[in-house]
């Protein structure tokens, strides 16, 4: 599950300018072999979450699947965004302790 210590770090990501957000810029991001780690929302449709988990095989990028577009739409500052992409292995190595349970604070 997405929690706030998760979405405050993909805030600060965004602030940082770390982060692709949409379908077509994430996709551009993973062919340039920038991402570091993929998050869609899981109201995607089944078709674009197959299409990511294709792209982040491909390119041995990892993935989570999680959280509402509200919420990821909410975290960068913009609206109706179910797909984003961290571009700094810092943000992304960090995001994904928090995910996977690791690191707790409070």
């Amino acid at each position: 599950m997405i929690n706030n210590n998760i979405l405050g770090l993909i805030g600060l990501a965004m602030k940082a300018g770390k982060v692709a957000f949409g379908a077509d810029s994430v996709e551009e991001t993973i062919t340039k072999r920038k991402a570091k780690l993929i998050i869609v929302s899981n109201e995607s449709s089944e078709r674009t979450k197959s299409k990511f988990i294709k792209l982040c095989e491909n390119y041995k990028i990892p993935i989570i699947i999680d959280g509402t577009i509200d919420e990821l739409s909410k975290t960068i500052g913009k609206s109706n965004k179910a797909v984003i992409g961290i571009k700094d292995i810092n943000f992304a190595n960090s995001i994904q302790k928090k995910y996977d349970g690791g690191d707790v604070i409070g």
